[in-house]
Parts: structure tokens; C-alpha cells; sequence
């Protein structure tokens, strides 16, 4: 009589299975390495930021660089007649300025300045104070004067309102003029040489009419410089 099979409990699903293995997420782990990247990179530049930042305030520290000082210390307005028929302005100016370079440690070239003359906002006149057959080298703390020569006629369209305030000037013998210099300068600190910088001077002035030719009348007036 052949052998009865043992009768099995429950049912039998045989050996355990080990779980499955999750796929890594590769999207996920390039996205890190570029946040790792760019954190570099965001530290780099803060620290070269704060490098040139160091540099540049050691640099103040030590040179104290300081813009250079402008007025006017002379004026002599012998013609300045408006003829309406025409619309024409006759004038007749010479300006002597002086500037100063305050710095201890920085000289300064002065390659070009341009001086432009106004009336009530209508320019009359230019002339070149320095071109390059002209200009020099102001050395650390010295004062250099400059001249401006304005001469000749000019056709200016003035409104009634502009020529009473000419004919008031007239009558009081004092003239509300504004000048405007533009410069092309460069600075020196031993060997090295600076680029090309072109500040601006403005002088709000009050000239007085002279008949002689004297420069007795005028008060000094200082002008403000713009970079």
C-alpha cells in the first residue's frame, strides 16, 4: 500500500523574498550637485566682494584722496550790451580762476578744460583755458591759476522777460552770469597714472561792470565740482 502524502496545514508560499530595491532618484541628486555648485560659486563672489571692498578702504585709508578746489578770483566785465534790433550780444569778459589740489599723496594732470559762459540760461561764449599744447601737472598741495578770455558777439534770442532782467543788471552794474567748466583730468600716485576723468565746475557768479578795467570790485566766489 503506498505511502499516504503528509496532509500540510495552511498554505505554503515557500522561501521569503527580499524586498525590492528602490531606484535612486537621479534627478533629485543632479539637482543637489547644482545647489552645491552654485553655493561655491555664492561664497566665491561674497568673498571677492569683500576682498575688493578691503582693498579699496585700505586704499582711502592710506592715500585719502580728495577732489580739487575751484574759484574764481577775478572778473572784469568791460562791455556786455544786448541790441534788441538784431538780437545780438556784444561781450567783452576775462575770468582768471585758480585750482587747488588739496591732496597729500596724488598730482594731478589737467589735459583739458572747456569754459562755457551763460546768460539767463542762453550760453554766449566758450573758450579753451587748456587744451594739450597747454597742459601740466599740478603736484600735491599746490594752487595753479587758469584764465578765461571771452570776447566777441553772440545772436541770442532773449524773451522780454529776459531782457528786462538784462536791463535791470545794467542799471544795478552787476551781472548774474553762470560758468560752466568741463575738465579732463587724470591722477598720479607715484608711477601709476589714472584713466581719464571729466568732472565738472559750475560758478554761479555776480560780475561787475568795470569801465577801467580793474578787478577790485569782485568777490571770490567758489564753484562746486561734480564727478
Amino acid at each position: 500500500m503506498a505511502d499516504k502524502q503528509p496532509h500540510l496545514n495552511g498554505t505554503y508560499y515557500g522561501p521569503a523574498i527580499p524586498p525590492a530595491e528602490q531606484p535612486r532618484n537621479r534627478h533629485h541628486h543632479g539637482r543637489s550637485c547644482c545647489c552645491c555648485l552654485f553655493g561655491i560659486l555664492w561664497k566665491i563672489l561674497v568673498a571677492l566682494i569683500v576682498l575688493v571692498g578691503l582693498v579699496f578702504l585700505i586704499f582711502w585709508l592710506v592715500v585719502q584722496p580728495r577732489s580739487f578746489k575751484f574759484q574764481v578770483t577775478e572778473a572784469d566785465l568791460t562791455q556786455f550790451d544786448y541790441y534788441t534790433n538784431n538780437h545780438t550780444l556784444h561781450y567783452n569778459m576775462v575770468l582768471n580762476f585758480t585750482a587747488r589740489n588739496p591732496n597729500k599723496k596724488l598730482s594731478i594732470y589737467y589735459d583739458k578744460v572747456e569754459a562755457l559762459a551763460f546768460y539767463e540760461d542762453a550760453r554766449f561764449a566758450n573758450y579753451d583755458v587748456i587744451t594739450h599744447m597747454n597742459s601740466f601737472r599740478q603736484y600735491k598741495k599746490s594752487t595753479s591759476p587758469m584764465s578765461a578770455v571771452f570776447s566777441g558777439k553772440k545772436v541770442l534770442m532773449l524773451n522780454s522777460e529776459q531782457v528786462s532782467k538784462l536791463n535791470q543788471d545794467k542799471s544795478d552794474g552787476v551781472y548774474d552770469i553762470y560758468v560752466k567748466l568741463n575738465f579732463r583730468i587724470r591722477f598720479r600716485l607715484g608711477d601709476s597714472i589714472s584713466g581719464n576723468l571729466k568732472p565738472k565746475v559750475k560758478c554761479h557768479l555776480k560780475v561787475p561792470f568795470s569801465k577801467t578795467g580793474t578787478f577790485t570790485l569782485f568777490e571770490t566766489t567758489k564753484c562746486s565740482v561734480h564727478f
